[in-house]
């Protein structure tokens, strides 16, 4: 397989990044958004936000999985 194949594979896998963090910091925004309106329920918000932010998270280390595959495997 090409080199330049490769190296464009690895640069696709990893746009996802871009993604992942557009989506933790919008998701961060707007937890904050909701204790500046509710403080009572910090704690919850708190919780839902890491939990969501851990999932959203593992679709940038499935991509550092690949991108590395492609690196390595292919070599």
């Amino acid at each position: 397989m090409e080199k330049g194949l490769i190296a464009i594979g690895i640069g696709i896998s990893m746009i996802s990044g871009l993604g992942v963090g557009l989506g933790q910091g919008l998701a961060a925004g707007k937890a904050a958004e909701a204790v500046g309106r509710n403080p009572e329920a910090a704690s919850k918000i708190r919780t839902m936000m890491l939990v969501g932010q851990a999932v959203a998270e593992s679709a940038a280390i499935y991509a550092l999985v690949i991108s590395i595959l492609l690196m390595f495997a292919f070599n």
